[in-house]
């Protein structure tokens, strides 16, 4: 028999994040660890008469491509991710590890130019997300080696994912609508707005908002969710910020980077290990030395650092920028074949909108 929260946690993704509806084309792409979650997914929208397609990456596999494929071959778009992205009405993704750092011997250049390769694809991707077409969701199903990732025993890991999402309330997707309201007191405050700065101990940055749209996120596109985002305007970054945490990409730990904007575009980056990556994926295309996403940590009820963005990003008392892609439901227009969140620590920051206070030490204070 599953944990009852897995089966729980199948219900909400398929009928609260998803929204499944009879007669829809629904991909799951997922891991063979992950067999407990996918399969009580797999129960959940077939009985919703569903059609289900199943995507299974095998461990290992990408270290073979990234280390051998010839340059044609990592050029190379499949036709049936082609076919998924443009006719598919869903997508759910769930993230389980079998090793963290299987990647970590390969050279960032050849990751970098199957991103270019696959940037197009990924721009129809956002697309159709933006327009309600295709609906997605990111979750995570733990391992042993995420557990050892976040120096946790599994036992303790599972406990700590299961309650980031709440799964241990009653009622799990009535206290997300609520979070969900709450999220959206603060994105009517930013509606109209212009100038963000941003200054603390790890941060000097201003950027433009004018004409963007915050995102509540409420556990509809991750789960578990909090936060709320937008695309600043493309040039109007200035300044410079240091992340706190260390940046994890394709396996690899980028720690202590530094940015400096002007006009909105990254003009010099430093890192003291890895920096070799950091300049690699920086370079991948034009769009990837601006910013796609600014976002606000909302979830307090996350209190560690998991080398995991999909929790750390949430994290209460922090921010994070995304290099890369934007979502064109906030307004964003910068295409780029990464997206890249990096995550600042805001516990001694202050952050003011257009001369009026909106956030001090970590938290809103409207």
């Amino acid at each position: 028999m599953p944990d009852p929260r897995i089966t729980q946690l199948a219900k909400i993704l398929t009928h609260y994040s998803l929204d499944l509806k009879t007669g829809q084309q629904f991909e799951i792409n997922t891991h063979p660890l992950a067999e407990e979650l996918t399969l009580a997914v797999y129960e959940e929208a077939i009985k919703a008469g569903v059609h289900v397609f199943i995507s299974t990456v095998t461990p290992g596999a990408k270290e073979i491509f990234y280390k051998y494929a010839s340059d044609a071959q990592l050029d190379y778009i499949s036709p049936v991710r082609k076919l998924t992205t443009e006719t598919f009405d869903a997508t759910l993704s769930i993230w389980s590890e079998h090793n963290t750092r299987s990647l970590s011997g390969i050279d960032g250049m050849r990751i970098a130019r199957a991103g270019r390769a696959g940037a197009p694809l990924e721009k129809v991707f956002l697309e159709r997300a933006a327009k309600r077409e295709l609906n997605w969701c990111l979750t995570v199903y733990p391992t042993h080696a995420m557990a050892q990732e976040a120096d946790m025993s599994l036992a303790d890991y599972r406990e700590f994912v299961f309650a980031a999402g709440m799964l241990n309330q009653d009622d799990p997707v009535a206290f997300w609508k609520k979070a969900g309201e709450e999220q959206q007191k603060w994105v009517d405050w930013f509606q109209g707005r212009d100038q963000v700065v941003l200054k603390g101990t790890h941060i000097d940055l201003k950027m433009s908002i004018q004409d963007r749209v915050f995102i509540p996120c409420a556990g509809k596109y991750n789960f578990p969710d909090g936060e709320i985002f937008t695309g600043p305007v493309e040039d109007s970054v200035e300044g410079w910020v240091r992340f706190k945490y260390p940046a994890i990409e394709y396996g690899q730990e980028v720690t202590d980077i530094e940015l400096w904007f002007e006009k909105g575009r990254i003009v010099k980056e430093t890192a003291t290990k890895n920096q070799e990556l950091l300049t690699t994926q920086l370079n991948t295309d034009a769009g990837a030395r601006y910013l796609g996403e600014f976002g606000i940590g909302t979830n307090y009820g996350i209190t560690r650092f998991t080398k995991n963005m999909l929790f750390d990003e949430k994290i209460g008392g922090t921010i994070h920028l995304a290099a890369g892609a934007g979502y064109p439901e906030s307004g964003s227009k910068n295409d780029s074949g990464i997206h890249w969140d990096m995550l600042c620590d805001m516990n001694d920051a202050e952050i003011k909108v257009d001369g009026d206070l909106f956030y001090k030490n970590g938290k809103a204070v409207v």
